[in-house]
């Protein structure tokens, strides 16, 4: 699989997922500057946590309108997997390219521990290596992890099946002990309607070995694998 992973200035999660990438694909990902303006051609471009542009205005806001990510767009519409992680979701949702806002979390605190996910949509090509409802733990990191949509909004979410991630308390039951940062509908995770746009606020980049603490996030990376070859 051929990857890249977008740098913006201030991120500091490139690295996280540039290592997870080479060790589960065994090649290395092209590291591509945001100031770019071309991609190389690839099967699946990333968008890493971090603080893009110190989160002036709101987070992932001024990343959103650099010049590579006006490519990413051009490559998303013409279906090449994109995934956004924490503030990658944030410019994802700045760009337009999944639905709703990342709001500042609901007890105006940074939260980085480990979560409960429920996976929601076991049928995407992010997911078809997770069983359906499976129970994963992640580790999240933000201070705007809040999610927030119109009910419409939410409905369509809800009723596609788009709703990728969701988290979870102890028992498995989305509630609201198990939600970190008050998120509408315990969401965790997001997919576009044409299935090829993930952003979710959890790290599985964090999480893909037993020495790392935990492989709960390798199953998302071999689930793309396993959606290239059978295309």
């Amino acid at each position: 699989m051929k990857s890249a992973v977008i740098v913006f200035p201030a991120s500091n999660c490139d690295r996280d997922i540039a290592v997870a990438l080479e060790k589960i694909t065994g090649t290395k990902p092209h590291m591509v500057w945001h100031g770019d303006s071309d991609l190389p051609q690839v099967d699946f471009i990333a968008l890493p946590g971090g603080f893009s542009y110190g989160d002036y205005l709101r987070s992932g806001a001024m990343a959103a309108r650099s010049p590579i990510v006006a490519e990413v767009m051009r490559r998303a519409s013409a279906g090449v997997s994109v995934f956004g992680i924490c503030n990658g979701f944030q410019v994802l949702t700045e760009a337009g390219l999944l639905p709703g806002a990342l709001m500042r979390n609901a007890g105006l605190k940074f939260i980085c521990r480990d979560v409960k996910l429920r996976v929601e949509n076991a049928g995407t090509r992010f997911t078809n290596a997770y069983a359906q409802d499976q129970i994963i733990t992640l580790p999240v990191a933000h201070h705007d992890g809040n999610y927030f949509a119109d009910e419409g909004t939410l409905k369509a979410l809800e009723d596609n099946g788009q709703v990728v991630f969701r988290y979870v308390d102890e028992n498995g039951e989305a509630s609201e002990t198990g939600n970190p940062n008050g998120s509408q509908h315990n969401i965790a995770g997001i997919i576009n309607a044409n299935g090829n746009v993930l952003g979710m606020m959890p790290h599985p980049e964090r999480l893909i070995e037993a020495e790392l603490g935990g492989s709960d996030g390798r199953a998302l990376f071999d689930s793309v694998l396993n959606a290239l070859e059978s295309a």
